[in-house]
């Protein structure tokens, strides 16, 4: 089984999330996209995080009616700060039958040579699935292992979790931004 692996914050998820995940499911070959919720991340200021468990909650409802969709807790299972290499390497471990491949923005793609443990990382995974953000490159320049890059123009959606939460605090309506099985929970 191919499994794609879409790590965040979801703080909150949102339609840009679930769009670039379908899009790569569909158009990379993937039996699955899991959808990893990062309790704490080394590189986001904890004080503007949601709590984890409402978040795990939100991934959880919103992707409830997709088959090719699945929620991923091992992080909360882990230390903390969590860092991807050493999730996926547990990954690897509980699902030997499954070869797994990130999806990520170009943006991210740009810093993944200084995250931790990047060349295991890189090495383990079957490809990083790289869907183009505006303002940046799908450049393999850095990276250690370029073969395992491939790139999609995913449909792009100027749309950001701190958008939502700004939206939030001034008591605009977040219709169409997220899930209506969402609303409810925020």
């Amino acid at each position: 089984m191919h499994t794609g692996l879409f790590f965040g914050s979801f703080n909150p998820i949102h339609h840009g999330h679930l769009i670039v995940a379908e899009y790569l499911r569909e158009h990379a070959g993937l039996d699955e996209v899991w959808f990893v919720v990062s309790p704490a991340n080394p590189f986001k200021d904890e004080a503007e995080l949601w709590p984890a468990e409402k978040r795990l909650e939100l991934v959880r409802t919103a992707i409830a009616d997709n088959p090719g969709f699945r929620l991923c807790d091992l992080e909360f299972q882990l230390p903390r700060p969590s860092y991807t290499a050493r999730t996926l390497e547990r990954l690897i471990a509980l699902h030997p039958d499954r070869s797994f491949s990130l999806l990520m923005g170009s943006d991210t793609l740009e810093a993944l040579p200084r995250w931790k443990d990047s060349a295991y990382l890189q090495r383990s995974l079957h490809e990083l699935l790289v869907y183009r953000r505006q303002g940046t490159l799908t450049d393999a320049a850095g990276l250690d292992f370029p073969e395992k890059l491939r790139s999609f123009d995913a449909p792009y959606i100027d749309l950001s979790a701190t958008y939502v939460r700004r939206m939030m605090a001034e008591g605009k309506s977040l219709r169409y931004l997220v899930p209506d099985s969402i609303l409810p929970l925020l």
